[in-house]
């Protein structure tokens, strides 16, 4: 009786035994070549979700495939397990952040082992534990020595209820925190920060040495540094207080009209009139519940209110108007710019909506006298009414307006050329318990004093309470935060901050590299030897600020001389979302369960009958379109989710949930199942030469599917076309009648190799029942056999007057003339020609003949 095919079971089975054996385990060979392929680590928030699945499932593939192709391979596994939910958990549940987050990690890592994912699981790490976050703290204290690392004041988020910072995030549309429902206030707080400007040009430069990235990550990081090339020009009030702003277009100063200060601005208070003061302070307070997306959003009308004083244009003395509006952030520049409506959008929409003064001094090629503006002209043009500067061709050129508005702005002392990034210092200081504590110690007499590296970690105090209310529960334990001056010996303070939990990811690759290193943060012997990583893998959600700060760190450890290279990811890989078939009532504005919808190609709303939209979105629980992964899993078995998630779509493309796409990947393992595991391996001896017809075709097509799937997972990892060329392979030994033939042997073992990343459990299940030993896993790749692909014949398209007739078989390599006799000679040619006279043949090489008769 033929063995059924039982998923669950057998990967139970290999499983457990893989974990018996330690196959998986990292081998230190620097015989071999190296590959370090990375995911990004979870958040162990307890439920693994089908975004997880394919990011890990990718990244497995890629490890297993070069295992076996003789590579030592580390593929690790950790937990990015500080942040917020931890805390939230606490207070909703009245359990502590560790417990919670503890037992999320034993869930999820049981979830990831059911799919079979190749982790060396000696190298697991998580943020949160102490082993990790000493050397996190000892990190920080690398920067601080450095002097990347420092305080200042800065506008935050402040709910007035639970006196906590708020993150933009937690900020509701109607301005209010999502955990009190306060209206949120901007308040200014002594914050950490770390110099993340200091690096901006080399971060900026180096993106072109990162080929092996998507171009669009590298520009979503270079428009984040936002490097930008113009001049500081010093305004000044009527009362002579300086007001200096910055312009990539200083040769526009004689069209600046009005200027726009940040209502966070500290100039504000002093330069509002009495009459403006109200509207002011009113102003001031509505921009406080805003987040910074909301201010800069130009789709949102401009709003604004005039300070009621005057500042001076340095170029032309014109009395110009002072205005706030909250779309110019005290973060960015200077806090102040100066507006030039003729030729800036905003500006202009500003202007319109205000009543300002509109000049243009930037003539447009076709410009008319008398001609009005309809909308700002930032294109090219000649200079006008700007003085001394008049005839000036625009533009950044040599001898053009830019360099000469310079020059004269340099020349007068009212300005100089500067080159700024929109790149702002990265705010590392958190106002919440759950994180690696600042270690950095208050002293009244010395200052910020550095913990010493002999008393790390300073480890997180577990008697806290979690009351949702007030400051940091840190901030609460004057036990804790009372500590002796390390310099002077005299009663100092803790720092009650804990830091940003992107802090703990942006070195954690580095870590695995060393990951029980218990006298420093890694052997840099070690970690050199391993990195960079050469393959990471995942979302678009983080190709700005996580990829951004580990690009960061890695240059300081460079720069500190514990690294030898400068980028941490060689080549990246940034999957696209998992999405799902969701059904809405447009009327109501209702979700539909698909469990509800009884049919899909024309579904109505079971309560109402009404037509229902249909769409593809982000799994939500809210939209009732989320895939249980241990659903499908405990259903037809991880290789088949593993299948399904390869083969819907390409890697860095979003993919659409389909039940009947999961049974077709299940079937196709049954197939393959039924193909091999009732296949009697003979014992293995030479092929005979030369080959019949019949068994040279099935070779050339065994290593035709060995050179294609080679070669789609060597370049872009094209999962899709890999799994369609091994169903091909799969058909072709089906409809073979080789069976008890070396060749068909041959394609049995090549099949199950090449599937073998792909579906582990069942290709290690069939290997043993093939009767061969050791893993699969630890068998060497496939390669292509040159000869196996040579073509004896090829087919030969025979015409008639440019009508197709039929084809023969002919030998390969042929040349005109012979393809030219064996065509005429042809029954398919003869057929139409006999009687008739031949006025010419046309040979393609290789593909057609065509005869001309008259």
């Amino acid at each position: 009786m033929e063995p059924s095919y039982t998923p669950v079971e057998i990967e139970k089975k290999w499983q457990q035994h893989w974990a018996e054996q330690g196959l998986d385990r990292t081998i230190e060979d620097p015989s071999k070549p190296k590959f370090y392929a990375l995911s990004m680590f979870p958040y162990p928030s307890g439920t693994l979700h089908m975004g997880h699945v394919r990011n890990y499932t990718i990244t497995d593939v890629i490890a297993r495939l070069q295992r076996m192709r003789g590579y030592r391979v580390l593929h690790p596994m950790g937990w990015d397990a500080f942040g917020l939910p931890a805390e939230n958990a606490a207070i909703d549940r009245g359990i502590h952040p560790a417990t919670w987050t503890h037992q999320n990690i034993g869930q999820m890592k049981q979830q990831l082992s059911q799919l079979g994912l190749s982790y060396d699981w000696d190298r697991e790490l998580a943020t949160c534990s102490p082993d990790y976050y000493r050397w996190t703290q000892w990190l920080f204290l690398e920067f601080f020595n450095a002097g990347l690392a420092y305080q200042k004041e800065s506008a935050v988020n402040w709910d007035p209820i639970d006196q906590t910072v708020l993150a933009n995030e937690q900020v509701d549309a109607a301005g209010r925190s999502w955990r009190s429902g306060a209206l949120v206030e901007r308040k200014l707080l002594r914050q950490w920060f770390f110099k993340i400007t200091d690096y901006a040009e080399r971060l900026l430069q180096d993106l072109d040495e990162l080929a092996g990235w998507p171009e669009r990550v590298r520009l979503m990081q270079e428009n984040w540094i936002g490097k930008s090339t113009g001049a500081r020009v010093v305004f000044t009030t009527e009362e002579g207080q300086e007001l200096p702003v910055f312009t990539t277009r200083p040769d526009t100063l004689w069209g600046a009209t009005f200027l726009v200060l940040s209502p966070e601005h500290p100039l504000v208070p002093q330069i509002t009139t009495a009459a403006q003061q109200e509207a002011v302070s009113q102003y001031q307070t509505a921009t406080a519940a805003k987040s910074d997306i909301d201010r800069t959003d130009d789709t949102q009308e401009k709003t604004g209110v005039w300070t009621g004083s005057y500042g001076i244009n340095p170029v032309n003395q014109a009395k110009i108007p002072i205005w706030i509006a909250d779309y110019v952030l005290m973060g960015y520049g200077t806090g102040a710019i100066m507006a030039v409506p003729a030729h800036d959008q905003r500006d202009f929409d500003f202007a319109q909506r205000f009543g300002l003064e509109i000049k243009v001094v930037v003539q447009p090629p076709d410009w008319e006298p008398g001609q009005t503006l309809t909308a700002a002209w930032a294109g090219e043009g000649t200079l006008v009414n700007s003085g001394l500067w008049d005839g000036l061709a625009a533009g950044k050129g040599e001898g053009q307006s830019v360099p000469g508005a310079i020059a004269h702005l340099e020349a007068q002392g009212i300005g100089q050329g500067q080159v700024t990034y929109r790149l702002r210092d990265w705010l590392i200081s958190r106002q919440r318990y759950w994180g690696v504590p600042i270690p950095v110690i208050h002293c009244d007499t010395c200052g910020l004093v550095a913990v010493p590296e002999e008393q790390l970690p300073v480890l997180l105090p577990d008697n806290v309470a979690f009351s949702g209310r007030g400051p940091s529960p840190l901030a609460q334990l004057s036990d804790w935060i009372a500590v002796d001056c390390p310099c002077c010996g005299q009663p100092a303070r803790r720092e009650t901050d804990t830091m940003d939990t992107f802090i703990d990811s942006s070195w954690y690759y580095l870590r695995y590299g060393d990951a029980q290193n218990s006298q420093q943060i890694f052997d840099p012997a070690k970690v050199n030897g391993w990195l960079p990583v050469d393959q990471y893998v995942g979302g678009i959600e983080h190709a700005i600020l996580h990829l951004l700060y580990s690009r960061f760190v890695t240059k300081v450890l460079y720069d500190r001389g514990l690294l030898q290279f400068q980028e941490p990811f060689q080549k990246l890989l940034t999957q696209g979302m998992v999405q799902a078939a969701t059904y809405k009532n447009p009327a109501t504005g209702k979700y539909i369960p698909p469990d509800q919808v009884s049919d899909r190609t024309n579904p109505t709303d079971p309560d109402s009958g009404e037509k229902l939209e249909v769409f593809y979105e982000k799994m939500s629980k809210s939209k009732y379109n989320g895939v249980d992964p241990q659903t499908v899993v405990q259903k037809y078995g991880a290789d088949t989710a593993r299948m399904f998630i390869l083969f819907k779509a390409p890697p860095e493309k979003d993919l659409e949930w389909d039940d009947a796409d999961v049974e077709g990947q299940f079937r196709f393992l049954n197939r393959v199942w039924r193909l091999v595991a009732t296949f009697q391996p003979q014992a293995v001896k030479d092929l005979p030469n030369p080959l019949p017809k019949a068994e040279k075709d099935l070779r050339r097509a065994i290593h035709t599917a060995i050179g294609a799937i080679t070669e789609d997972l060597e370049g872009d990892y094209q999962f899709n076309t890999a799994v369609s060329e091994l169903m091909k392979l799969s058909n072709a030994l089906q409809d073979s009648k080789l069976s008890g033939s070396l060749v068909y042997q041959e394609g049995i073992f090549t099949l199950v190799k090449l599937l073998a990343p792909f579906a582990p459990h069942l290709c290690e299940e069939l290997w043993q029942r093939l009767g061969r030993s050791g893993s699969i896993h630890q068998q060497p790749w496939p390669v292509v056999d040159p000869e196996a692909l040579v073509v004896d014949e090829i087919t030969l398209v025979i015409q008639v007057m440019g009508k197709t007739r039929g084809t023969i078989q002919v030998p390969a390599g042929s040349d005109q003339g012979t393809l030219e006799q064996l065509a005429l000679a042809s029954e398919v040619a003869q057929r139409y020609i006999d009687g008739k006279t031949i006025r010419k043949t046309i040979v393609v090489p290789g593909k057609l003949v065509n005869i001309v008769v008259g």
